[in-house]
């Protein structure tokens, strides 16, 4: 979806095209920026889980600071922001061929299975086989272990009583349901995403009067 909507928004030949493509561009993105944490969380060892997470943060501002130099190199280009879109399409097809080797999380199939969505012997085997490629080294008995435990901890998960929409507005809940929505809320109010995303224009606004200068100190933004 995210390569879809790249070379749509690349090679759109209206506005239609364009919002079309812009809007799949949109839907994969954010997929991926929250599929991946989630992966993470539920593969990576206790040991590295929150430095690959903290890694995961800073790809997505490193690849914000190469889309300002791309978009440098293509400022002054006639019909240049086609060439920035059509950019992300290598980046696209490698994070795709990447995906195809990454293993099913060991947590979300032993999910499924005590779910009653498939037989619990043949998918703990599959969960061993997954987990075995996560952890590369690492000893059978001790991936075994490992996939008892989740399972241990999924059938407790299953004997508590199913929580309730109206339990996030309670307790607990509605403490962590406050504190992530005014996190996300003052981000917005503060005006800097709209910073990031029209850094060429405010810069031009105050006082770098050729879009390339404008670009280029953009970069030093990406940089900060």
């Amino acid at each position: 979806m995210y390569l879809i909507g790249a070379l749509l928004t690349a090679v759109t030949p209206n506005f239609l095209i364009m919002v079309v493509g812009r809007f799949l561009y949109g839907i994969g993105i954010g997929l991926a920026m929250h599929a991946a944490p989630m992966y993470i969380a539920e593969t990576a060892p206790s040991q590295i889980r929150g430095m690959l997470i903290s890694l995961k943060e800073f790809f997505i501002v490193l690849g914000m600071l190469l889309g300002y130099i791309v978009g440098n190199l293509f400022v002054e280009v006639i019909s240049g922001w086609r060439y920035m879109y059509a950019a992300s399409a290598p980046i696209c097809v490698i994070m795709g061929i990447g995906m195809c080797w990454l293993p099913c999380s060991p947590r979300w199939l032993l999910l499924c299975a005590t779910q009653g969505k498939g037989d619990l012997r043949e998918t703990k085997e599959n969960a061993t086989r997954c987990l075995c490629r996560l952890r590369g080294q690492a000893s059978p008995d001790l991936v075994s272990e490992q996939v008892n435990l989740i399972l241990e901890e999924l059938s407790y998960v299953g004997e508590e009583k199913k929580a309730g929409f109206s339990e996030i507005f309670q307790g607990k809940c509605l403490k962590a349901m406050i504190i992530g929505c005014g996190l996300v809320f003052f981000q917005q109010v503060t005006g800097q995403p709209s910073v990031l995303y029209y850094a060429a224009t405010i810069f031009q606004s105050a006082g770098f009067s050729g879009a390339s200068d404008a670009t280029r100190v953009s970069i030093l933004l990406g940089l900060l």
